[in-house]
């Protein structure tokens, strides 16, 4: 399976970073990081950079000409994680002027599998509606919103809750976190 990875400049690099770690061990990846992840990176994550490059084939946000960006490539999915609204808002609106928007452009034509991975709150009905459109198109829209019934105990088990379930929304077999069990 070739996945895109793209990683936007919202708040939590920690979900980027681990699902590129995740996704490595299953798929062929490409990976997207804007200016503004990278800014984030130095608040929240100063080693990402370094890390996602061990992950995968890096790309900036310029490089629109990267394979991902044509629908004959063969890509199988992209996901966004974390997205910001404004590259949400970009994709709602079809405005594909970089490599992230332009790869969702493509999956989204395409009919491949495309995942949205927002890390905002509180949601403006302008998010909202920018959501619904994209929803409405197919795209799997899955907040940055852990679950707490398997009674986490660090950060990480937060971030693999949404990880795993940002896995099982692309396809992607695994045991990332703990499942509901009754």
């Amino acid at each position: 399976m070739k996945v895109v990875l793209c990683v936007t400049g919202a708040s939590g690099a920690q979900y980027g970073l681990r699902l590129a770690q995740e996704l490595k061990k299953k798929t062929e990846l490409s990976i997207v990081v804007t200016d503004g992840a990278k800014k984030v990176f130095s608040y929240e994550l100063p080693t990402a950079l370094a890390e996602f490059r061990k992950c995968g084939k890096l790309y900036t946000e310029g490089e629109v000409d990267a394979s991902f960006a044509s629908g004959s490539a063969g890509f199988d999915a992209v996901v966004v994680c974390p997205c910001s609204m404004k590259t949400l808002a970009a994709i709602a609106c079809g405005f594909s002027h970089n490599a992230v928007t332009r790869a969702a452009d493509v999956a989204l034509k395409e009919r491949k599998k495309l995942v949205l991975v927002p890390r905002e709150t509180p949601l403006s009905e302008i998010h909202l509606e920018n959501m619904l459109k994209l929803s409405r198109a197919g795209v799997v829209i899955l907040p940055a919103s852990p679950g707490f019934y398997h009674s986490p105990t660090e950060v990480d088990d937060l971030v693999a809750f949404v990880v795993g379930k940002a896995m099982d929304a692309l396809g992607v077999e695994n045991n990332v976190f703990k499942r509901w069990t009754k």
